[in-house]
């Protein structure tokens, strides 16, 4: 149960540094480059959720790696496209039903980013990163490290 929270307290480091990269790239996308608030609000994500595989591959779930550099970013994207789904119909929600705009954008990404949390650590932890087993040995048997 301790490492559980440990985690789930490096997570939400990670939650923090997603958030305000995806933050950024949507206010500089819409702001700065007038891209509309649902189409930035994609490649935001993508630039967080890049950010967050970063953080938690070397803080969050540090150990053996069972899948390629390539590998464990796309199964990371994959994992976390569930929370997107929570993420974005709480963020578009906010945007469409209180016409959230311009720099109160960053208001509906916080709510959505809460909105997913779960579900991306969930599928992180039991996952991307879940650790193989290791059977118990028979007796007399030394358990392998």
């Amino acid at each position: 149960m301790k490492a559980a929270m440990r985690q789930l307290a490096m997570f939400c480091i990670g939650g923090v540094i997603g958030f305000i990269v995806d933050a950024g790239v949507l206010q500089l996308l819409v702001l700065g480059l007038a891209w509309d608030r649902y189409s930035g609000r994609l490649i935001s994500f993508l630039c967080a959720a890049t950010a967050t595989w970063i953080f938690n591959r070397h803080y969050t779930f540090r150990g053996p790696r069972r899948h390629s550099l390539g590998g464990e970013w796309a199964r990371y994207i994959l994992a976390m496209s569930g929370g997107f789904a929570c993420n974005f119909s709480a963020y578009s929600a906010l945007v469409y039903f209180f016409d959230i705009d311009r720099q109160w954008l960053v208001l509906a990404v916080a709510a959505g980013s809460v909105a997913g949390l779960g579900v991306n650590f969930m599928a992180s932890r039991y996952w991307v990163y879940r650790h193989p087993a290791h059977p118990a040995p028979a007796s007399g048997e030394a358990r392998p490290d």
